[in-house]
């Protein structure tokens, strides 16, 4: 029993560390972290150099789901995808370097230092950077109980270890597949090959041909993560996903083909086995990625090939870096952007109805995906525009990108409503009490379909063509009385029913709950129709080719101010 609780306790830390570490280099990056895989599409070796990076703080398989998430969301094509995605392999290969050092002795301390950091340090980058901390001494305390509890019994995993010995031809695809295997269940790479690391420490594992194995089909299993991530998105976002896995079938698959040469040059890399085992899972990818790389778009293509579907592509981004020197083009493309995503909100809207009558666990990921979609958006269109104010703009353009990033807000909190009937819809099934009747169903359907229609129209009015917004606008208002007008009605009713005692009161709870969130749809779009009000909304067409390279002109900023002269003035006047 201690041998199974250590192995078991041990793999959960370990685990645990792992992510705890990722979690904190992701946050130290911040923001950052999504500029680097937006940065990661201008050529291939940025692509790769900057995927080993994302690679090296999240691991291969987390980025793969970003990579899912920014295709999905148009930021990124499948081409511009794979030099990332194999850099990606080779940074997390750069993280179990780090693993491969025999830190133990030092977990604790690293434990306790990661926790100070963490708790007592106020600054985000360096509380980030102490959950890093911990989640590092947690990883080598795990490795530690993994190597401390098979140690007396090693000569217990003798043969079940000389079945998957990679010595033998049957041994390297039996130990392959059975990597494969555990690490598509536990959705880590890291964790097998930690997991490996401590038989080896434990001295179960005895040579450098005993680990290789777990090596290469732990790169295989990891692949289930971006597979299960790109449930529900457009068909290029699973084509990634598709073109990860391929690539380290084929990876493994020469890994394999190469196993003398990696038992013969190997330890000479070092004399530790772990050690060679973290030189050869970084060689192996680091070739692997090299070989494929020039032909990265070949393998695009072919990957599209293999993945054949009739689903449309998805409208990519219209936010392109080169116009940042063409005000007016680069505005003209955010009323683009704008609409294509209020497009994307209409969309998950009308999906959210047939859901909302019938559960369909691919309809509900899909609004997921679209509303993670937006707020990539959101946050790519507030890079995009802080770009602009680089150049010179005008009066009217630098209030105009203002109003963009409102419509964009507006859009992205829409989003998030149309999320929140998903989670309602999924809460009320959980609960035979909230069950609606022919009435409550249809009342939900009536609302939905004016605020559907009303959205639809706002997306209509983004079109940056659009001659007048000011009567776009004053439709899009009038319309939503319209809408107010139906939503005040089914509320009547159903005060009426609940009166009557005609539903629960948590299906009237759950009904109104509801109305809210259709609601607050509603006023975002009141909103943006304001917004498309204000008298300097609208664009030049005569300025559509006009290059304004000039830097922004200097502004005179404040001097700072002191705090103290207000604090005395709330203290002495506190209703002001």
């Amino acid at each position: 029993m201690n041998l199974i609780f250590g192995l078991l306790g041990g793999l959960a830390l370990f685990v645990f560390g792992m992510r705890t570490m990722s979690q904190g280099f992701a946050a130290a990056a911040g923001p950052d972290m999504r500029r680097i895989i937006a940065t990661s599409t201008r050529g291939r070796i940025t692509g790769v150099v900057l995927g080993s990076l994302s690679g090296f703080l999240v691991q291969s398989s987390a980025s793969v789901v970003l990579f899912v998430g920014f295709i999905n969301a148009g930021l990124m094509s499948l081409g511009q995808s794979i030099a990332p995605m194999l850099g990606a392999n080779v940074g997390t290969t750069l993280s179990l370097q780090l693993i491969s050092f025999n830190l133990s002795d030092y977990c604790l301390l690293a434990v306790f230092a990661g926790f100070v950091l963490n708790v007592a340090v106020k600054k985000p980058f360096v509380r980030n950077g102490g959950l890093a901390l911990l989640g590092f001494g947690i990883l080598f305390l795990g490795m530690t109980i993994m190597s401390d509890s098979v140690r007396p019994h090693r000569d217990l995993f003798a043969p079940w270890l000389s079945h998957v010995d990679g010595s033998t031809l049957s041994g390297l695809v039996a130990g392959t597949m059975a990597a494969a295997l555990i690490t598509g269940v536990v959705q880590s790479s890291g964790a097998v090959i930690g997991m490996g690391f401590a038989l080896v420490s434990a001295g179960a594992i005895t040579s450098f041909e005993g680990i290789f194995p777990i090596i290469i089909g732990a790169n295989i299993g990891t692949c289930v993560t971006g597979l299960l991530a790109s449930v529900g998105t457009t068909i290029s976002a699973r084509r990634i996903a598709v073109a990860h896995l391929l690539f380290n079938v084929i990876s493994t698959g020469l890994a394999m083909a190469a196993a003398p040469l990696f038992y013969r040059f190997i330890p000479l890399t070092s004399g530790d086995i772990i050690h060679q085992a973290a030189n050869a899972n970084t060689i192996k990818m680091a070739i692997s990625a090299l070989c494929f790389l020039p032909f990265a778009s070949l393998y695009a293509k072919l990957v599209a090939f293999l993945t054949p579907s009739n689903m449309p592509e998805p409208t990519p981004s219209f936010l392109d870096p080169a116009l940042s020197d063409r005000p007016e083009q680069a505005i003209f493309a955010c009323f683009r952007e704008l609409r294509r995503t209020a497009q994307l909100c209409a969309e998950s809207l009308r999906l959210a109805a047939p859901e909302f009558l019938k559960h369909d666990p691919k309809l509900a990921r899909t609004i997921k995906t679209n509303e993670e979609s937006i707020n990539a958006v959101k946050d790519a269109m507030g890079d995009y525009v802080v770009g602009l104010t680089r150049h010179y703009l005008s009066r009217r353009q630098v209030v105009l990108i203002e109003h963009i990033e409102r419509c964009m807000s507006d859009l992205e909190r829409i989003g998030d409503h149309i999320a929140n009937l998903v989670d309602r819809s999924e809460r009320q099934r959980t609960l035979p009490a909230a069950r609606f009747g022919a009435a409550e169903t249809e009342d939900w359907l009536a609302v939905h379909g004016a605020v559907l229609a009303l959205l639809t129209r706002v997306a209509e009015s983004l079109n940056p063509e659009t001659a007048n917004f000011r009567d776009v606008a004053e439709d899009i208002l009038d319309r939503r009385k319209t809408v107010t007008t139906i939503v005040q009605r089914v509320q009547q009713a159903h005060f009426e029913r609940m009166e009557n005692a005609a539903v629960t009161p948590v299906a009237g709870m759950l009904f109104n709950a509801y109305l809210a969130s259709f609601a607050r749809m509603t006023k975002h779009i009141k909103n943006i129709a304001l917004t498309e009000q204000h008298p300097k909304f609208w664009l030049k067409p005569e300025k559509l080719a006009r290059v304004m390279s000039d830097d922004a002109p200097g502004y005179a900023l404040p001097g700072e101010i002191d705090p103290e002269t207000y604090l005395k003035k709330l203290r002495t006047n506190p209703s002001e």
